[in-house]
């Protein structure tokens, strides 16, 4: 595990509580979207997820049908066949990967499917999208995996405005 994504996850292990706090406390803030997504551009505006795909390493997105379906196209078999080999379904009912790390992440964290992979996996990790009062809980998970969501939360944590 790369020195920086280690330090990542010990740092967001110890702040879990507190960002925890933090983020739930921003559910009735009027521009919530529009922060998010200004922290989103400009965190990644230098971040470099091949070099850490800890998100694909460590977690399984929701494979919706349709995905199912594009995947199993660009794959050449048969949905039933695809689900059967990759997928099983979780405690919420939804499709997920048997198995982490990602079976098509290849060994320099590049996806092998990358332009058929599941819309979860195009959006991941959420932090550009509408009604972020919504996916608050979902944001506080992926600090614990995404070093880029900790480091915005971090960034709005500091933000007297906020």
């Amino acid at each position: 595990m790369d020195a920086s994504l280690k330090a990542h996850l010990i740092n967001a292990h110890s702040k879990r509580k507190e960002n925890k706090k933090f983020l739930l406390s921003l559910s009735k803030k009027k521009n919530l979207d529009e922060v998010f997504h200004a922290q989103h551009q400009e965190v990644f505006s230098h971040t470099d997820c091949l070099q850490c795909a800890n998100c694909c390493k460590t977690t399984s997105p929701i494979f919706r049908d349709v995905d199912v379906e594009r995947i199993s196209k660009h794959l050449g078999i048969r949905p039933a066949d695809f689900t059967k080999k990759f997928l099983h379904l979780d405690d919420e009912n939804d499709w997920v990967l048997n198995s982490a790390p990602c079976v098509f992440l290849d060994e320099k964290n590049y996806c092998i499917i990358y332009n058929v992979r599941p819309k979860a996996c195009r959006d991941y990790p959420h932090t550009d999208r509408k009604n972020m009062s919504q996916i608050l809980d979902l944001t506080y998970r992926n600090t614990l995996v995404c070093p880029a969501v900790g480091e915005m939360v971090e960034r709005m944590k500091k933000d007297v405005t906020m």
